[in-house]
């Protein structure tokens, strides 16, 4: 006995058809936001148990800080993947300068304020920054590897079943 299949008339499915859904550019920046926001969340709830308002206040900026920088460069990088692919490597790196830039200048603006002397604990914001990048990164890298992507175009039905 053989365990082959019968042979049908209706060729394999592709990929393009009906039911065919590939993964849109925002899903892993949605669920890097989500996975930043709990783990921000969890930090600013340990924070406030642990050591008080001070440290839930730079916890919460630290969480306000990434969620803000990190959405403002990916929303930048899909509306230029979308006009100008060729330049989305130059952009994504800029605005990863930038991000970085940014959260520097907010620790600094914070520590000649002096709010990291009184008000808000520099610990927690530090590590509340380190914690949701983190969280970020590796989720929405998780998201994309996983994203169901296609690199070539198909060919249309008709024309496909015009070549048999």
């Amino acid at each position: 006995m053989t365990t082959e299949q019968p042979m049908t008339s209706q060729p394999a499915p592709v990929d393009h058809e009906p039911g065919y859904r590939p993964t849109s550019e925002r899903t892993p920046v949605r669920a890097a936001l989500l996975a930043a926001l709990a783990v921000g969340l969890a930090a600013v709830l340990l924070a406030a148990i642990v050591s008080g308002t001070p440290s839930a206040l730079g916890a919460g900026i630290g969480v306000v800080m990434v969620c803000l920088f990190f959405a403002l460069g990916a929303a930048v990088l899909i509306v230029v993947t979308s006009l100008a692919p060729a330049a989305s490597l130059l952009v994504a790196l800029l605005t990863y300068t930038f991000k970085a830039l940014l959260i520097g200048l907010v620790f600094l603006a914070l520590a000649s304020s002096g709010a990291l002397d009184g008000p808000v604990d520099a610990r927690w914001l530090g590590g509340t920054v380190i914690a949701c990048t983190l969280a970020w990164t590796t989720t929405q890298i998780v998201f994309t590897m996983r994203a169901r992507q296609l690199v070539y175009d198909l060919p249309p039905r008709a024309t496909e079943a015009n070549t048999r």
